[in-house]
C-alpha cells in the first residue's frame, strides 16, 4: 500500500480525528476532491458516507491497513504519558531489546512499578509464557529472560502471579531466574518446581508438626514436582500424601505402584499442567488424563469405562472438571463423547457452568457441534454467533439499510464482552471493527462463505490479526488446522500472505511447514504467493 499522505512528527490523534470528520462533510456536498479521494480507497463506498468509512480511507491514506493502525502510530508519535511509554515498553520486551527497555525506564522510572487496566505489569510481560515452557526452546520464544533481568535489577517487584504463572507453564527459567535474584520464596511449591530435595524434605517435616499437615498443599507440590519431571522430589512427596490419604495408597499400589504411579505423571506432565492449580486429588489427575487420551484416541469405550469406574467424578461437586472434559471433546471434534458425556452426567445440563465450549466450536470450525452444546449454553444473540453458525437472517439484521453496523451495545457482543481475549489479541480498547473481524473469521472457519462476502462488503477487514490465541490472521489458522478450502477463499478475497504472527514471526506458510508439519499447505500457500506475485508484474 502506497501512503499519499505521511505522518508528521508533530501530527496528533486529534487533528487526524477532525480530517476524518472533515472528509465527512467535504464527501456529503459534493467536493470533487472529496469524492476522488473516497472513490481512490473505497470503489464502492456506502452512501451516506460514514464516519467509520471516512477513517478507514484516511488511514489507507497514510498507509495503514485500518483507523486503529493509524491511531497506534499517531499516538506513538506524541509520544506522551506513561501508557505511551508502557505500550513501547511492551514492543521493547518483545523484541527482547534491553537498551531500548532501559532507555525508557530511565525517561520513565514510574514504569518499574506501572499496572496495566488488568493489573499486567512489565516484569510480568516479560516473564508471561503464553503456552508450555517445558523445552528451553518454547521458553526461550515465550518468555524474555534478559529483560526479566533487567527489570528486577532495576527495581522492579516479583508478584506471587509471576511465578505462579512460571510454575503453570513449567518455565524453569524464569523460576531459576527468581531464585538467583532472590525473590522466590523458600515455600513448598517453588521448592518441588525446583527439584530442591533438601528443601521439600524440610518442609514436608514441618508440616506434620500442624494439624491435617496440609493435604492440599503437600497434592499441589506432588504435581508440580511430576510436571518437572523432578522424579525423586515427587516420590518423596507422595510417601507424604499417601501418609495424609491412606486410600490413595491403596489406589496407587493397586494400578502400577509407587514409582509407576510418578513415572505416569512425570510422562504426562503436560496433560497435567492445570491440575496443581485446584489441588485435586493425584488419583484423579490420572483419571483426568485417561479420559483426554480416550478423547485423543476417539476410544469412546475406554472413555465410558472411565466415567462408569469412576462415579465420584459424575456428581454436583465436579461440574467443572466434566465441562473441561467437555470443552477437550469439543476441541476434538467429538460430538459422541460429548453426548456420552451428558448421559452419565445430568447435572452438568442442569447448572449450565461457565464455559468456552460455544466459543471453542465456532473459532476452531466445528460448528455442527453447536446442537449438542445449546441446550445446555444457548446461544448468545450477537453478531459473531449468527455469522458462526450461518444464520444469515441474524446478520442481515445487524446492518442497517446502508450496509452500517447496526450493533447497539457492544458489551452484548462477542469478543468485546470478554476482557480476556481482547487482551490476549492486545485489541484495548473494544471497538466495532473488532466484532465485525471476529464474525468474519468465525464464518470463514466454519465455511459460512456467502455470509463472509457479506460481512467484507459491509467493513470487516480480510488483513485482520484475529487468531484463537495471539495476534496472527485467519490464513494462519487455516494453515496450521489445513482447511484448504477457506484458505483458497481468503487468497481469492486478497488477503495478505505475507503477514506475520506476533510470537514467531511466522507468514502462514510458515505454520504450515513448521509448526503443522504439513507441506502440502505449505506448498499450496506458496503457490498461491508465486502466482500472485506474477500477476501483479504483469
Amino acid at each position: 500500500m502506497t501512503p499519499s499522505k505521511f505522518l508528521r512528527s508533530h501530527s496528533s490523534f486529534e487533528s487526524i480525528r477532525k480530517q476524518a470528520k472533515k472528509l465527512v462533510r467535504r464527501f456529503a456536498a459534493g467536493d470533487p476532491d472529496a469524492l476522488a479521494r473516497v472513490h481512490t480507497q473505497l470503489p464502492a463506498p456506502i452512501l451516506p458516507l460514514s464516519l467509520r468509512d471516512a477513517q478507514l480511507v484516511l488511514a489507507r491514506e497514510y498507509g495503514f491497513a485500518g483507523w486503529q493502525d493509524l491511531r497506534a502510530a499517531v499516538i506513538r508519535l506524541e509520544g506522551k504519558g506513561l501508557e505511551w511509554a508502557a505500550a513501547e515498553a511492551e514492543r521493547a520486551i518483545h523484541g527482547n531489546n534491553v537498551e531500548r527497555l532501559a532507555q525508557l525506564i530511565r525517561g520513565y522510572p514510574a514504569l518499574l512499578s506501572w499496572r496495566g487496566d488488568s493489573e499486567e505489569s512489565l516484569l510480568g510481560f516479560a516473564t508471561d509464557s503464553f503456552g508450555d515452557s517445558g523445552d528451553p526452546y518454547r521458553e526461550q520464544m515465550f518468555t524474555r529472560l534478559e529483560c526479566a533481568e533487567f527489570l528486577l535489577d532495576a527495581g522492579a517487584i516479583a508478584a506471587p502471579a509471576i511465578w505462579e504463572d512460571a510454575i503453570r507453564a513449567r518455565a524453569k527459567g524464569v523460576l531459576q531466574l527468581l531464585s538467583r535474584k532472590g525473590v522466590l520464596p523458600r515455600s513448598l511449591d517453588t521448592l518441588a518446581a525446583l527439584g530442591d530435595y533438601d528443601g521439600v524434605r524440610d518442609c514436608l517435616d514441618a508440616s506434620r508438626a500442624r494439624p491435617g499437615g496440609n493435604a492440599a498443599a503437600v497434592t499441589q507440590a506432588f504435581l508440580i514436582a511430576c510436571m518437572f519431571d523432578h522424579r525423586a522430589v515427587a516420590a518423596l512427596i507422595l510417601d507424604r500424601c499417601i501418609e495424609l490419604d491412606p486410600a490413595l495408597g491403596e489406589r496407587v499400589e493397586k494400578w502400577r505402584g509407587r514409582s509407576g504411579f510418578v513415572n505416569y505423571l512425570a510422562e504426562h506432565a503436560p496433560q497435567c499442567g492445570h491440575s496443581w492449580q485446584t489441588a485435586v486429588s493425584p488419583w484423579q489427575t490420572v483419571v483426568m488424563n485417561e479420559l483426554r487420551l480416550a478423547i485423543d484416541q476417539d476410544n469412546l469405550q475406554e472413555f465410558t469405562r472411565w466415567l462408569q469406574q469412576e462415579p465420584d467424578l459424575l456428581g454436583e461437586s465436579q461440574v467443572a472438571r466434566q465441562v473441561r472434559v467437555l470443552e477437550h471433546a469439543v476441541l476434538k471434534d467429538r460430538g459422541p463423547f460429548i453426548t456420552r458425556l451428558l448421559e452419565l452426567a445430568p447435572t452438568l445440563a442442569m447448572r449450565r457452568p461457565p464455559s468456552s465450549a460455544l466459543v471453542f466450536a465456532l473459532e476452531y470450525g466445528k460448528a455442527h457441534l453447536i446442537p449438542l452444546l445449546t441446550p445446555i449454553w444457548p446461544l448468545p444473540n450477537d453478531l459473531c454467533h449468527a455469522a458462526g453458525v450461518g444464520d444469515f437472517s441474524r446478520v442481515r439484521a445487524r446492518f442497517d439499510e446502508f450496509g452500517r453496523p447496526r450493533l447497539g451495545s457492544l458489551g452484548q457482543h462477542y469478543p468485546t464482552n470478554d476482557p480476556s481475549v481482547l487482551r490476549n489479541l492486545h485489541w484495548t480498547p473494544a471497538n466495532a471493527q473488532q466484532i465485525l473481524d471476529v464474525a468474519l473469521a468465525w464464518a470463514c472457519m466454519n465455511r459460512q462463505f456467502e455470509i463472509a462476502s457479506f460481512l467484507l462488503e459491509r467493513g470487516a477487514n480480510i488483513n485482520t490479526d484475529w487468531s484463537t490465541h495471539e495476534p496472527a490472521s485467519i490464513l494462519h489458522e487455516c494453515a496450521i488446522r489445513g482447511n484448504y478450502e477457506t484458505a483458497q477463499f481468503l487468497i481469492e478475497h486478497g488477503i495478505d500472505m505475507t503477514v506475520r504472527d506476533h510470537r514467531w514471526n511466522a507468514t502462514a506458510e510458515g505454520w504450515a511447514y513448521y509448526a503443522a508439519k504439513d507441506k502440502n499447505m505449505a506448498e499450496f500457500l506458496a503457490r498461491a504467493e508465486s502466482a500472485r506475485k506474477a500477476a501483479q508484474s504483469l
